[in-house]
């Protein structure tokens, strides 16, 4: 296998990481499409044949939802989460440097927070969403049960996003660190020699 240059991550590390990067990618874009199938075919039904599903816009939100903390992970990996960029590029290099890898620890904190509790959440989420059906392992198989999902299905992605970004922001620190021991630093968004 081929060793990684000199101020890069080792190389298994970085194809692990391009890998979840498209899959993140790919799932976050299924999610636009199913937000806009779910709306437009529950606008269709309301206002055409005056029989909307009940699960429409149930489906839309936490599509949503689990769209925005999948690219939370994948924003915070690719460095384009909020910045201050102007106060960034006015600082010596050693300073900016300092300054993004304390938010980088920030964000790497957040995620073990929302690691914690989403985890505390979902297991004592009570309650079920009436209109959604869903599939249960039951005695070695999935069954099929035709109503009331538990709502703790819907807040599971708050433990597997605070698991990506923390992820994601540790990895941002590592390469930046390896990056600048190695005189090959730039700042987020500044990627360019």
């Amino acid at each position: 296998m081929k060793n990684s240059a000199p101020g890069e991550l080792p190389r298994f590390v970085q194809i692990i990481d391009k890998a979840v990067h498209k899959v993140l990618t790919a799932f976050c874009g299924t999610l636009l499409l199913l937000m806009v199938v779910f709306t437009v075919y529950s606008v269709v039904m309301r206002y055409y044949f005056e029989d909307p599903p009940v699960w429409g816009d149930l489906l839309t939100v936490l599509s949503n939802i689990w769209l925005v903390f999948l690219a939370l992970a994948l924003t915070v990996r690719d460095r384009d989460h909020i910045a201050l960029d102007l106060v960034y590029t006015r600082l010596p290099l050693r300073f900016a440097f300092l300054i993004q890898q304390f938010w980088s620890l920030v964000i790497f904190c957040l995620g073990i927070i929302i690691v914690i509790y989403g985890l505390q959440v979902v297991s004592t989420m009570g309650g079920r969403y009436w209109e959604m059906w869903y599939f249960a392992w039951e005695d070695g198989g999935f069954v099929f049960k035709p109503n009331y999902m538990p709502k703790k299905y819907a807040m599971a992605i708050l433990p597997i996003s605070g698991v990506l970004t923390s992820i994601a922001a540790l990895l941002a620190v590592l390469e930046d660190t390896i990056r600048y021991a190695n005189g090959t630093f730039r700042l987020a968004g500044h990627d360019e020699p």
